[in-house]
C-alpha cells in the first residue's frame, strides 16, 4: 500500500503532494514501482495534528482520487475518519475505507456498511492531538487485539461483511517506542477473527528512536520493519518507498513460502 498524502503537515512527506499534478506524478510512480493499492489522504493525523473540516478535506482528496482513478485501475485507498468523505471518494473511484478511528465516528459505521467495500480498522489510544501524551497499557499487546476483536464484531453485527474487513494495530498512534516494538514482535497475536492484517510503520519516530535517524533517512530501518512484519504476518505493509519495501518483501515471502512447503 503505497502512502500518498495530500496535505501540508504529514510527518514525513507533508506538503509534497498538494499539487494534484505532483499527486499524479507520484501515484503513477509507486505503482510501477508494485504498489498494490494507493492510500490516499487529505488530513495529516501525525501526534498533535490539527483536525481539518470535511470540505476541506474532500478538496485535497476528490481531485486526486479522480486524476489517479484515471490512469489506473490499482485500486485507491481513502484515509479518512468522516462519512460525507468516505462517500465522496468511493463516488469519485475510491474502492476502500481506511480509518485510523475504527469507524467509531457517528454515522462512519453505517457509511462504511452502505458503501460495501473494504475497510482497514485500526487502533489508535486517544486522538491524534493528545494520544502521545503518557500512553500507559497493562498489555499492550491483549488490550489492542482485545479492541480490533470488538471493532470487528461491532462492524459485523452493524451489517459490514466480515470479509470485507482488514485490521491494523496503529503503529505509533497512542503507543510508546516499546510498545511498538512489542507490537510489531508480536504481530501474530492480533490476527483476530483470522483477519488480514495491515502493518504501518514506514518512516515512523520508533525508527527514528531505534536507529537515531531524521525522517528522511529512515528508508533502511522502514524496510527492516516492513519485512519484520511480513515474516510475523502482516498481508499488507502501508509504506512511503514502494520500490524498496516491495523488493524486501518478495525476499520475505519467498523464505516464508519455502518454509511452508518443508
Amino acid at each position: 500500500m503505497g502512502i500518498l498524502n495530500v496535505t501540508p503537515d504529514s510527518f514525513s512527506d507533508g506538503g509534497r503532494y498538494v499539487n494534484p499534478q505532483i499527486a499524479l506524478r507520484q501515484a503513477t510512480a509507486m505503482v510501477e514501482e508494485g504498489a498494490a493499492i494507493i492510500d490516499i489522504g487529505g488530513e495529516s493525523t501525525r501526534p498533535g495534528a490539527n483536525a481539518v473540516g470535511e470540505q476541506e478535506e474532500l478538496d485535497r482528496v476528490v481531485p486526486v482520487i479522480e486524476s489517479v482513478r484515471s490512469v489506473t485501475d490499482v485500486p485507491i485507498s481513502v484515509d479518512t475518519s468522516k462519512p460525507g468523505v468516505m462517500r465522496a471518494a468511493v463516488a469519485a473511484g475510491a474502492s476502500m475505507i481506511n480509518d485510523v478511528a475504527a469507524l467509531q465516528l457517528d454515522g462512519a459505521l453505517a457509511t462504511a456498511a452502505e458503501l460495501g467495500v473494504p475497510v482497514c480498522l485500526m487502533h489508535m489510544r486517544g486522538e491524534p492531538r493528545t494520544m502521545q501524551q503518557a500512553p500507559a497499557y497493562d498489555d499492550v499487546v491483549s488490550e489492542v487485539a482485545a479492541f480490533l476483536s470488538d471493532r470487528v464484531e461491532a462492524c459485523v453485527a452493524a451489517g459490514l461483511a466480515e470479509d470485507l474487513i482488514v485490521i491494523d494495530p496503529g503503529f505509533g498512534f497512542g503507543k510508546t517506542h516499546a510498545h511498538n516494538v512489542q507490537l510489531l514482535a508480536n504481530l501474530r497475536q492480533l490476527r483476530v477473527h483470522s483477519r488480514p492484517l495491515l502493518a504501518g510503520i514506514s518512516r515512523k519516530s520508533t525508527l527514528g528512536a531505534l536507529t537515531g535517524r531524521d525522517t528522511s533517512e529512515r528508508v533502511p530501518a522502514s524496510v527492516a520493519a516492513a519485512v519484520i512484519a511480513v515474516l510475523n504476518g502482516a498481508d499488507i505493509i502501508r509504506a512511503h518507498d514502494v520500490g524498496p519495501t516491495v523488493d524486501a518483501i518478495k525476499v520475505a515471502r519467498a523464505v516464508l513460502e519455502t518454509g511452508e512447503e518443508q
